[in-house]
């Protein structure tokens, strides 16, 4: 019950054992930690409302040479609130389903994302990870699907797996969570309902702040927080799956369990994001078991590498860590993993 993965020479070589499966991950994990505890979930949610409210207070009382570490602040702490929702999607808030989706949409709405439509297509994230054109979280392209790309898209892709990474998170909650032919039949009338409650949340939100605050407030309370709050979604999830040796493998190749275990990465961030953000970068026990709460990941985590220490992957986070990620992770290569886009005109 074993799986290995070595980069030899620059190339990725990997070798699993035929009876190693994810459920022998998720059995050497203590049972109680996936144990849900209605008062550590409901301390999330209130400390994370009050992180909010005081960076709102930062915002509205800050002179105007303090309002970038107000921005950061409550666009860091608005995070939390979608790290929340994300336990809701999950099923691993609470026990009964219909909390799960209040508190979901609920904490969903000021980033005007559609509950059900993000759950949907996250489950596939889950269910397909690293899986090369089924992944639909950072999965880098082939070489002969981004020839073939229209040059504008080419264009689009080059920034977003570039240097303009931290505008990732907005073009897939762009592209991806409004459109109703991402979803399967059975799923389309929540995802419907899910569109229309944000559309009317919109609706009533954005004029009402313009009337009370002008378009400085929209920006200033709304605006600027999302972006930040983008910044961190889209450099959270580029960094959970992204890394020179971590591979990506096409349907018949792919593992759950290595895809899980050795295809996502543990990264640390300054304490301050981690506790406004739930933990949610405590990323590998997230991998191994979605039902695992947020308040339990660091538990899990110490369980995982006592057992499967050799085949984690950990980092600090860095701007060398981001420049090694944007500037060689562009292209799916089966044998190295990556190749940069330069590389790939060769």
């Amino acid at each position: 019950m074993t799986a290995t993965t070595d980069k030899l020479h620059g190339e990725l070589i990997t070798s699993i054992e035929p009876d190693f499966k994810l459920k022998d991950i998720i059995q050497s994990i203590p049972k109680e930690y996936f144990q849900k505890d209605p008062l550590k979930a409901w301390f999330g949610v209130i400390t994370n409302i009050l992180a909010v409210i005081a960076g709102y207070a930062m915002l509205v009382y800050s002179p105007w040479y303090l309002l970038p570490l107000a921005w950061i602040f409550t666009g860091t702490a608005l995070t939390g609130f979608f790290v929340i929702a994300h336990d809701g999607g999950h099923r691993s808030f609470s026990n009964r389903p219909w909390v799960n989706d209040l508190v979901g949409h609920i904490f969903l709405l000021p980033l005007i994302y559609p509950f059900h439509c993000w759950r949907f297509l996250h489950d596939r994230h889950h269910a397909k990870t690293n899986m090369v054109t089924i992944d639909n979280a950072w999965d880098p392209w082939e070489l002969e699907a981004f020839n073939s790309a229209n040059p504008l898209v080419r264009l689009f892709y080059r920034g977003i797996r570039g240097r303009f990474w931290w505008l990732g998170s907005i073009a897939h909650w762009a592209i991806l969570h409004f459109n109703i032919e991402q979803f399967k039949e059975n799923e389309r009338e929540k995802a419907r309902f899910s569109m229309i409650v944000v559309l009317v949340f919109a609706a009533i939100f954005f004029p009402t702040l313009i009337f009370y605050t002008g378009v400085w407030g929209l920006v200033k309370f709304w605006v600027v927080p999302w972006f930040v709050y983008h910044f961190w979604m889209s450099t959270f999830t580029l960094v959970h799956h992204t890394n020179p040796d971590i591979q990506f493998f096409h349907p018949e190749d792919w593992n759950q369990a290595l895809a899980q275990l050795e295809g996502t990465v543990h990264c640390s961030y300054p304490r301050w994001v981690e506790i406004l953000c739930h933990d949610i970068n405590v990323h590998i026990p997230h991998h191994i078991s979605t039902a695992i709460p947020s308040y339990n990941l660091r538990k899990v985590h110490a369980s995982l590498q006592e057992n499967w220490g050799s085949h984690l992957k950990e980092t600090q986070f860095s701007w060398a860590l981001m420049k090694r990620i944007v500037d060689y992770c562009h292209i799916f290569d089966s044998e190295t993993a990556y190749k940069t886009f330069k590389e790939s005109r060769g």
